[in-house]
């Protein structure tokens, strides 16, 4: 009884004395705890007043087979480019694209479109495969191009788009929405820029995305047609990585594809990873067809960019359970913790690329960055390792 009395006030001393020892500490320390639940503080980004782009130019559309055409169009649209014509090889396609734009001239073959003098650019969305075949003839007749992702599927294409972009030197822009097209994306490049996070030392960019197997035509069950899934949605990351980290060179460190959930089509895959890396930076990239039905949107994408003084958090297209809507960014730094909604943030990709024709400068993206993104993408798909699923 006496030992279990001395160890009591023992214990009791030393329990007082923490006490005592901890009222010295600071008090900001006792806000650092593994559970706090401060907020960040909470920025609404508000739609700038800016000016009618300067620069306009006439563009024609040749291939609408994919859905991101009407993106492209209104971008250009939007930053000063006047809509003239389309050509569809299937006219089954046609109702919906001229419903859009009712003021639009129907052509009756591709020729019709290249051999208008007055028409300085083309955008296409045609079947992937088709893509830099069409963008070769695009530059020879004299125009510039642009196209969605991915622009160019083989090593062979992109030996040829190099060498006509070069002797004719025309503009081939490949459409790397998920970063040109979003606006918290552009807002992420502005912090960088600002030296907000310090110097980029690596991405990690989730690609998620949903299959609707019944609304895919029958090529995109096709890599030789379609790219890949690392050729094709794997190009975004790509291009992200090289933006971000501002990497002038690249390399692909390992890439692995795998068929888990389509086994009707053997040559599919709906799942990929890759690992990039420069001299200064890395980035690891995951992209899959996965995305179920219960979340609100087409993939929770997300990327987040680490500094040496900070790091940003995307979640483009939805926040599960959290705030209503997409482009959401958090940035974190050796100063504060912030949320920024970037719902009104401007895109200029499309006013950029518009004066980039008329000034013959690059101001939208270098032709370089361009390549070297979709370089990376393929070797990633020529090199990956399939999974034995």
């Amino acid at each position: 009884m006496q030992s279990n009395r001395r160890d009591f006030f023992r214990q009791s001393f030393a329990s007082a004395s923490g006490l005592a020892a901890a009222t010295m500490l600071p008090a900001e320390l006792f806000g650092q705890g593994l559970n706090s639940t401060n907020r960040p503080e909470e920025i609404i980004l508000q739609q700038e007043k800016r000016s009618a782009p300067k620069d306009s130019i006439r563009f024609s559309v040749i291939g609408i087979n994919h859905s991101h055409i009407y993106g492209m169009v209104d971008s250009l649209m939007g930053g000063g480019g006047k809509i003239v014509a389309v050509y569809s090889k299937e006219p089954e396609l046609l109702p919906n694209f001229v419903k859009r734009y009712p003021n639009i001239k129907v052509a009756k073959s591709e020729a019709e479109i290249l051999e208008d003098d007055s028409i300085q650019l083309i955008a296409s969305a045609a079947i992937p495969v088709d893509r830099a075949p069409l963008g070769i003839r695009v530059m020879q007749s004299g125009k510039d191009y642009m196209t969605d992702k991915p622009g160019i599927v083989t090593f062979d294409q992109l030996k040829e788009v190099k060498k006509v972009q070069k002797k004719t030197n025309r503009i081939y822009s490949i459409v790397y929405s998920e970063r040109l097209g979003n606006p918290a994306s552009v807002k992420a490049g502005e912090l960088i820029l600002s030296g907000a996070i310090g110097k980029v030392v690596q991405t990690v960019g989730l690609g998620p995305h949903r299959v609707s197997p019944n609304t895919r035509p029958d090529w995109f069950w096709d890599p030789e047609k379609a790219g890949g899934i690392l050729c094709d949605i794997g190009s975004h990351q790509c291009d992200q990585f090289l933006f971000y980290t501002n990497s002038k060179q690249a390399e692909v460190s390992f890439s692995q594809v795998g068929n888990f959930n389509n086994p009707e089509y053997p040559k599919y895959a709906d799942f990929g990873d890759m690992s990039v890396r420069s001299p200064h930076a890395t980035g690891y990239i995951r992209i899959d067809w996965f995305t179920p039905n219960g979340l609100d949107t087409w993939g929770d994408g997300r990327t987040f960019i680490l500094g040496t003084e900070g790091y940003i958090e995307m979640r483009k297209y939805i926040d599960i359970a959290g705030r209503k809507g997409g482009n959401h960014l958090f940035l974190v730094n050796q100063k504060e913790t912030k949320y920024y909604d970037c719902s009104q943030v401007y895109m200029p990709y499309g006013e950029q690329l518009v004066s980039d024709v008329v000034n013959r400068t690059q101001t939208a993206m270098s032709q370089d960055h361009c390549f070297l993104a979709t370089e990376l993408a393929l070797t990633a798909q020529k090199l990956a390792y399939k999974l034995n699923v």
